[in-house]
């Protein structure tokens, strides 16, 4: 008969082993060094435990915003202290914290943020949206060209409802560059669909280069777009930004390029009038101007 060898295993603290089970892992991973920094200080038990209770706390946020950061997709890493207010002194610094202290998300309204290309929008809404995340709401960036192209894509394999859904889960759904692009044919109609299923209850910010007179020929169907924005005006925050681009600011103050002579500046034709079959509104917002309603 051959003798069962004896396996000698190494004692589990029983502490380590209740700070796993209740996944405490900023207290066990810091815990020799969180009790020397608490009788250094001097600290007493009921402090000591508010310490471990404060730096478990910390690790959890900053593990729930790493991730949440992750799940967003934004394209790249902008904040509020980046922006330049006074390059864009048609933008209210108050009315961008107001927004970003998240309240709107909370009530389920909408930020439209319009103007020409390169004047922050899509700065502002990136920065809007980190405030979202740090204040402990989901969120979720898309430009418009790929989220009607992903709806168009579930409608044509039958899962529209599917993608709705997922789409809905967001507290704040951020969507870049409407207007920009040509959209996909029954972008109106897909678009419609997505802003009911999220209407007062979960919040939109759209950024486009076009004012809401003009989204009847972005998407093509005037009817549906004034239907589109009826609900996403109900309770909005609508933002236009005037100014110049900050790329094109650059390159001149480096002189790639020149300011259009004032003449020909005088010599333009005005800007055309939205025509008939563009919607129009009459509620109590200001789609052309710097202030909100809800």
């Amino acid at each position: 008969m051959t003798r069962a060898k004896k396996t000698t295993e190494a004692p589990t603290d029983p502490l380590d082993a209740m700070l796993a089970r209740l996944q405490l892992s900023g207290i066990r991973d810091q815990l020799d060094s969180l009790l020397d920094e608490a009788a250094r200080a001097n600290l007493s038990a009921r402090e000591t435990l508010i310490l471990l209770c404060e730096r478990e706390i910390a690790r959890k946020d900053h593990r729930r915003i790493e991730m949440a950061l992750k799940l967003a997709h934004f394209p790249a890493v902008k904040e509020l202290a980046g922006f330049d207010f006074e390059a864009q002194p048609s933008i209210d610094p108050k009315q961008i914290r107001d927004l970003a202290a998240s309240r709107w998300i909370a009530n389920g309204e909408n930020v439209l943020l319009l103007g020409p290309p390169g004047v922050g929008k899509t700065h502002l809404s990136i920065a809007l949206g980190r405030e979202a995340i740090l204040a402990g709401y989901t969120v979720q960036f898309t430009t418009a060209t790929t989220l009607v192209a992903g709806l168009a894509k579930a409608h044509g394999e039958r899962r529209l409802d599917e993608k709705l859904l997922a789409l809905s889960k967001p507290k704040l759904l951020i969507v870049d560059e409407l207007g920009y692009l040509p959209l996909e044919p029954d972008a109106a109609h897909l678009f419609f669909q997505l802003v009911s299923r999220r209407y007062e209850t979960g919040a939109m910010l759209i950024t486009s280069n076009r004012s809401v007179a003009e989204w009847g020929t972005v998407f093509a169907d005037p009817v549906v777009a004034t239907a589109i924005l009826d609900r996403l005006l109900h309770h909005s925050h609508v933002l236009t930004i005037r100014g110049d681009s900050y790329r094109l600011r650059a390159k001149r103050k480096s002189g790639l390029i020149n300011r259009p002579p004032l003449t020909a500046l005088r010599s333009a034709p005005p800007p055309s009038v939205p025509s008939a079959a563009e919607p129009t509104f009459n509620r109590d917002h200001n789609p052309d101007g710097g202030g909100s309603s809800s």
